[in-house]
């Protein structure tokens, strides 16, 4: 039975890139607006976010700004201080002490950046995207996001967290990349694609995210993804889908 009670989808700011970037060889010379999410879930156990956006520090100081992002390929995202996570907790009555485990389905900059805002907390994430952020192995990780005071928990394969929600291995867009699938009380799974998948169109043309370090496996995370989400009637809820995004429920509401 599963111990999830309720599931809340937070935006966290916006990107603006050129296509390609989530459909790799599609869509050049087009720039999608691309929401950054991140997802509370609380349970019967404890509460559990997965993702936790960028360092709002990063964006909101100039200085900061300009050095992490002036010569970044993607450009700077866009992020005010009621779109952290800590904000959107702390309307809820609750604050970084509240999260019981904070889960990186990566560790780019704009999953992980926000980590600073959890000091102390316990955060899993798969052993191999740990050494991939670490060794900086494409220009989305930044090394001090993984300079932080929490205690991190390797995972060295699938498994489940608390009944009701399992992690899935998806490589492809980063070496150790993991879905999510959270099981409601009522109503259908959701299936958190991450960036396994940016937008629908990677699941319905089975597209490969644009920014991989291993293409092929990206595509056999992609159909994986579309054969669990038949298997278990879920939703597929892809990662900076902006049509997607506004068709779905927003902080404060719920589901359940």
């Amino acid at each position: 039975m599963t111990q999830v009670t309720r599931f809340y989808p937070l935006l966290t700011g916006y990107s603006r890139y050129d296509k390609t970037l989530s459909t790799r060889g599609h869509g050049a010379g087009e720039i999608i607006t691309a929401p950054i999410l991140a997802y509370l879930i609380e349970t019967r156990q404890g509460r559990i976010l997965y993702d936790v956006g960028c360092d709002f520090g990063k964006i909101a100081d100039p200085t900061l700004k300009d050095a992490y992002y002036a010569d970044f390929p993607f450009g700077p995202p866009e992020m005010d201080e009621e779109q952290r996570v800590v904000s959107y907790l702390a309307k809820l009555g609750l604050g970084p002490r509240d999260i019981d485990v904070v889960f990186c389905g990566h560790l780019h900059f704009d999953h992980a950046g926000g980590l600073c805002d959890f000091p102390g907390c316990e955060v899993h994430v798969h052993a191999r995207e740990l050494e991939a952020a670490r060794n900086l192995t494409d220009e989305a990780y930044f090394a001090d996001d993984l300079d932080v005071d929490v205690r991190w928990r390797l995972q060295p394969s699938e498994y489940h967290p608390l009944p009701g929600i399992t992690a899935i291995e998806t490589p492809g867009h980063t070496a150790g990349h993991m879905s999510m699938l959270v099981t409601l009380p009522k109503g259908r799974p959701i299936l958190l694609t991450g960036d396994a998948a940016d937008l629908q169109e990677n699941l319905v043309s089975e597209i490969p995210p644009g920014l991989c370090c291993n293409t092929e496996s990206a595509l056999s995370s992609i159909r994986k993804l579309k054969r669990i989400a038949e298997q278990e009637n879920a939703l597929l809820w892809p990662n900076h889908d902006l049509h997607f995004w506004q068709q779905q429920k927003t902080f404060p509401a719920f589901y359940s």
